[in-house]
């Protein structure tokens, strides 16, 4: 009929489920559903399982809480951790789409220096479709965006780019900061915004934060375990820079990229210092240890799967981090449960399911 319209089909509606870690109830979603109600949603319930999280109508979705991944894991689910958001890896395990987007129930639609609101999902799907730079730093940034070229003296041969694994996202308002920063600047906010995505070179680690993040599940997936933290652990808020850790090594070795820069979501509001610190501050005297190991560390030529390369690295982590705290130890002996949990989640497509709504 003339004049009439069809809305397009949302990129790769039907290969990436979102993945959302909470304790409350979802009304966040409601500023996201012109973003995100095309797509399948997997809800982690923290906490008590006995509490009923509410979620807006019109959402696809699936919810787990504690129970359904004892029932799942069984004996494994020792490896998720309870009463913190790393649980969210629970749902990268039992989600069959190629890709990944998890975000925090604190984070809104953020809106770019136009006004304009930032669809935060369709920029982290176009990272992750356009190549990588890993191995030279194109000084004009993403070459592959529009009204963007490698610069003069960029290598020919390594034009083409490497796969990209990760897509990691920055925030507006709240910036995510540790408590001892927090504490020192209470008050400030950000709010610059850099139009910029760019490739961490080879070889270069970074701080993962895991609130504004996608991941090709396909090709990093099983890196990404987000840890032993919260109920029961000595550290707290470094599970998604554990995550961080590995996936980049494993990146580096295998030849993949990650990007990070736009897009931003509005990270609504700051957890409270004092609470952080109790969390972090153990954390914060061993990544002095931990950054120079995870900058030492070489994985073999037999590593040429992810699995292979994690599973080398949790032997790494428990003979040279063993040392710093017995909390290693445990961690590592996780990563191995984590991997076997992986691969015997997704060596069927016979996965047990929540109640799917």
């Amino acid at each position: 009929m003339a004049g009439t319209s069809v809305a397009p089909t949302p990129l790769l509606k039907d290969e990436l489920d979102i993945v959302i870690p909470t304790i409350r109830n979802l009304d966040f979603l409601e500023m996201w559903r012109p973003f995100f109600q095309p797509y399948h949603i997997i809800i982690v319930q923290d906490g008590d399982p006995s509490r009923v999280v509410k979620v807006p109508e019109g959402f696809d979705y699936e919810l787990y809480n504690r129970n359904d991944i004892n029932r799942i894991l069984g004996p494994k689910a020792s490896c998720i951790s309870f009463k913190d958001s790393a649980c969210r890896c629970f749902g990268y395990l039992v989600s069959k789409k190629k890709y990944i987007y998890t975000i925090d129930d604190d984070c809104f639609v953020a809106k770019d220096p136009s006004g304009k609101d930032i669809n935060a999902l369709e920029q982290h799907i176009k990272n992750l479709l356009c190549p990588a730079t890993p191995f030279f730093f194109n000084t004009l940034y993403d070459p592959y965006r529009d009204g963007a070229d490698f610069v003069r003296g960029y290598p020919f041969s390594l034009r083409e780019g490497a796969p990209t694994a990760v897509s990691h996202g920055l925030w507006l308002n709240i910036p995510d900061y540790d408590a001892p920063t927090q504490l020192v600047k209470p008050r400030e906010r950000n709010t610059r915004y850099v139009d910029a995505v760019m490739t961490i070179p080879k070889g270069t680690l970074f701080p993962m934060c895991g609130m504004n993040l996608a991941f090709d599940r396909e090709l990093i997936g099983p890196a990404m375990y987000f840890g032993l933290m919260g109920d029961g652990q000595p550290i707290g808020r470094y599970d998604d820079m554990w995550a961080g850790w590995c996936t980049k090594v494993i990146c580096d070795h295998l030849g993949l990229g990650v990007k990070t820069g736009l897009p931003y979501i509005w990270h609504s509001k700051a957890s409270n210092p004092f609470v952080n610190l109790k969390k972090e501050y153990k954390g914060i005297y061993w990544q002095e240890e931990l950054i120079p190991f995870f900058q030492s560390a070489t994985l073999t030529k037999d590593c040429t799967t992810v699995q292979k390369c994690y599973i080398e690295l949790s032997k790494q982590v428990k003979a040279k981090l063993g040392h710093v705290d017995e909390y290693f130890i445990k961690l590592a002996d996780a990563m191995v449960t984590w991997i076997e949990a992986w691969d015997e989640l997704n060596s069927t497509s016979d996965i047990p399911k929540g109640p799917a709504k």
